[in-house]
């Protein structure tokens, strides 16, 4: 499923017109993005909680040349599903 898709699906459940229903839902993903850009974690009850975290550096290879490359630290996201989102997903 796309954001297209997400936007068409709430565009035909409300009956609001898809040009407004893109600006909330792309205003929504700003937010998000935002606050994790800022290091706060965003949780979302009974949906899931996303959060950054600090992946360790660590010593990689160069396949090529074989040649050690040290690979430093780096921030990812990471999110963790909500006991709701959990259990619909199993029942499915």
């Amino acid at each position: 499923m796309t954001k297209k898709d997400i936007i068409m699906k709430i565009s035909e459940d409300t009956g609001f017109k898809q040009v407004d229903v893109k600006k909330v839902v792309q205003r929504t993903f700003d937010i998000i993005t935002d606050s994790l850009s800022g290091g706060d974690k965003v949780e979302l009850r009974n949906f899931g909680i996303f959060k950054v975290k600090t992946r360790k550096g660590r010593q990689g290879r160069n396949p090529r040349t074989g040649e050690s490359v040290s690979i430093p630290d780096k921030k990812v996201v990471s999110f963790k599903a909500g006991m709701k989102m959990k259990m619909d997903v199993e029942v499915k």
